[in-house]
């Protein structure tokens, strides 16, 4: 056995071990952390901070933005694209805009042309989910949801028959 093994976890370790020295060093240097981490405090707000207020579409704007939705899922080759009015009936939103996508690549486009015509129409997603499993794709943007399926998710989840009783709108006029 060479001067510098020693047995770790039943297992010989050939690097030399630490000297004395050495162990003291590093013993003062994590206590030295230590005392500058107990003598800093985290910044104080005098004042609390406001609430994040999201502002909400009109319920005009957001069917508007709901249509340009439909219509915009449409020409990026989505399948069986519906538009329901939930308006007084849902606490979630007014409108949702269901559409079904061919392909997990052709949904994220489709997500990402959506993003960027809201952009255009100063409406930003509030949360947007599933992106990148590309099953169902949520952009929701407060008062409009746009929810993006691939064909096995649609039909197990059935959002058109949920909402069925409510109207739906005809937005390819």
């Amino acid at each position: 056995m060479s001067a510098g093994a020693f047995f770790l976890n039943d297992e010989r370790c050939d690097a030399p071990q630490p000297t004395h020295r050495q162990r003291r060093g590093l013993k003062d240097r994590m206590a030295t952390m230590a005392k500058r981490a107990l003598k800093t405090k985290p910044p104080t707000r005098e004042e609390p901070l406001p609430p994040r207020i999201r502002p909400v579409m009109t319920n005009e704007a957001a069917r508007k933005f709901g249509i340009a939705c439909a219509r915009l899922m449409l020409s990026d080759h989505c399948e069986d694209v519906v538009m329901l009015d939930l308006v007084g009936i849902s606490p979630i939103c007014d409108y949702f805009v269901i559409g079904t996508g061919t392909s997990d690549r052709q949904m994220r486009a489709v997500a990402d042309h959506i993003e960027q015509m809201g952009r255009t129409m100063g409406e930003k997603p509030y949360v947007v989910d599933g992106y990148h499993d590309s099953a169902w794709i949520i952009l929701d943007y407060v008062d409009t949801v746009i929810h993006l399926f691939d064909g096995e998710r649609r039909a197990y989840y059935d959002l058109d028959s949920m909402w069925g009783e409510r109207p739906r709108i005809d937005w390819t006029a």
